[in-house]
């Protein structure tokens, strides 16, 4: 019997942006969802802004016009949950921006996933080959422009095994935690995605306006490593409660 959840969400994201910071687990633990636990790398714990175009967007099979290609910019951090003897990799988000307001409503309602609604823009550098050498996104937050920027350099390259570009992608759940403290689950699927190393990277950020004061020494700071991932189809599927 095929167990795959039905579909809620299918789109392309392109141009994934990531900024990656070291923080200390005792910032993360709180915002672990019942049932996940912080998973690590080599001893590290990450938390990642990361930026990112949504294209050709449709929502049970549906598009809705003028909501099929938008930007999100999140900010995120990695978790694990054992299910049936096997342990799932995850992803928490701690807040997700979109430029439309009926994106950030639906994701609040079904997932009570934290999102806002911000202006948002993006510029992608693409040299004569096709290939991208800067990236940026952009968001307004109180009358304050903020951005991410990576200018890239080389070549793209699959993320090597064990690497910390696998680590921070090849993370196929999320988890959610509910209004009454449970804890939904829903699975992503997409190919492995391909990594360009960067030249430079900044985020521009007001970070305790936006993410709270906890996060303002971790985000202020050089980030640990960046990266821009080339992306791919994704499917989203439906969301279920663990117990």
């Amino acid at each position: 019997m095929n167990s795959r959840n039905p579909q809620f969400l299918t789109a392309d994201w392109r141009y994934l942006a990531m900024l990656n910071y070291e923080v200390d687990p005792v910032v993360l633990t709180p915002f672990a969802p019942k049932g996940t636990e912080l998973d690590q790398w080599n001893g590290k714990t990450f938390i990642s802004v990361v930026g990112f175009l949504f294209q050709n967007t449709k929502i049970r099979g549906f598009s809705i016009p003028f909501h099929r290609n938008f930007e999100e910019l999140n900010l995120r951090f990695y978790v694990k949950c054992l299910s049936n003897g096997e342990w799932r990799r995850g992803v928490v988000f701690i807040k997700e921006i979109v430029p439309r307001w009926v994106i950030a409503w639906t994701a609040r309602t079904i997932y009570n996933e934290n999102y806002i609604s911000l202006p948002m823009g993006h510029n992608i550098l693409i040299d004569k080959n096709g290939f991208p050498t800067g990236v940026s996104y952009e968001w307004t937050l109180e009358g304050r422009r903020n951005c991410l920027e990576l200018v890239v350099k080389g070549q793209a390259t699959p993320a090597l095994e064990g690497s910390e570009e696998e680590f921070i992608t090849e993370h196929y759940w999320g988890y959610a935690r509910q209004r009454d403290g449970g804890t939904l689950e829903y699975q992503v699927e997409h190919p492995k995605w391909r990594v360009w190393s960067v030249q430079s990277s900044r985020l521009d950020c007001d970070v305790g306006a936006l993410y709270g004061d906890e996060f303002v020494k971790y985000l202020e700071k050089t980030p640990t490593s960046a990266f821009l991932a080339d992306g791919s189809a994704v499917t989203v599927l439906k969301g279920k409660r663990i117990a």
